[in-house]
């Protein structure tokens, strides 16, 4: 389940006012959910059995396999993953002593339904494979692109100015650009990086 875990994409999500980045992957065989609010990372894997034994406690009128459990849930939560959660579905969260719960509540065969995710802190390594190397590498890959796009552009003001000299003009006033502030440019990308460093607020 982890190494499928790994192709999901991180989706930005509300439950109440608190914004969080989250990805699950779901299976005949259980479930994974890895959640984070950039300060704290935590996440829960169940297999088919403790989900069996939970939906008994949750669930005493529902009487259905456990991989029909397991395809509703995740009829749930990929949707709100997308970004279109289902308005007959509520989500709650609160953190718990060490960990994090996420309260279901739904309807499955026209009979309520209700699902608790306890989620425990992730481990350092679960935490650098899922956010901080893919993190670092889009990092490096796009500090590489800034810089050839800097190094394009300011080749791109010489040609201009070259032309120029050589007594070339515009004939739509309209098409002329400054030459590109490489500094400004740095400063101003930064200063937007430092203002989004948080989950998009809910």
């Amino acid at each position: 389940l982890e190494s499928s875990l790994l192709t999901q994409p991180w989706a930005s999500v509300c439950f109440g006012e608190s914004a969080f980045l989250a990805k699950a992957c779901f299976r005949d065989t259980g479930y994974i959910l890895l959640i984070s609010d950039l300060s704290g990372v935590w996440y829960e894997s169940a297999d088919a059995e403790a989900v069996g034994q939970r939906s008994k406690e949750l669930n005493k009128r529902l009487t259905v396999h456990v991989s029909s459990f397991l395809h509703h849930l995740c009829k749930l939560m990929c949707p709100l993953l997308a970004g279109q959660p289902d308005t007959t579905t509520s989500f709650s969260c609160h953190h718990t002593a060490g960990g994090l719960s996420l309260h279901v509540k739904s309807e499955l065969s026209g009979l309520p339904f209700y699902w608790d995710f306890h989620c425990c802190p992730a481990p350092m390594e679960m935490v650098s494979c899922h956010l901080v190397r893919p993190l670092i590498r889009i990092s490096l890959a796009l500090q590489y692109q800034v810089q050839e796009l800097t190094s394009l552009l300011l080749q791109k003001d010489a040609e201009i100015e070259d032309y120029r000299e050589s007594g070339a003009a515009l004939s739509r006033d309209r098409l002329r650009t400054e030459p590109f502030q490489e500094k400004t440019f740095q400063q101003n990308f930064m200063a937007e990086v430092r203002s989004s460093a948080s989950p998009p607020s809910c």
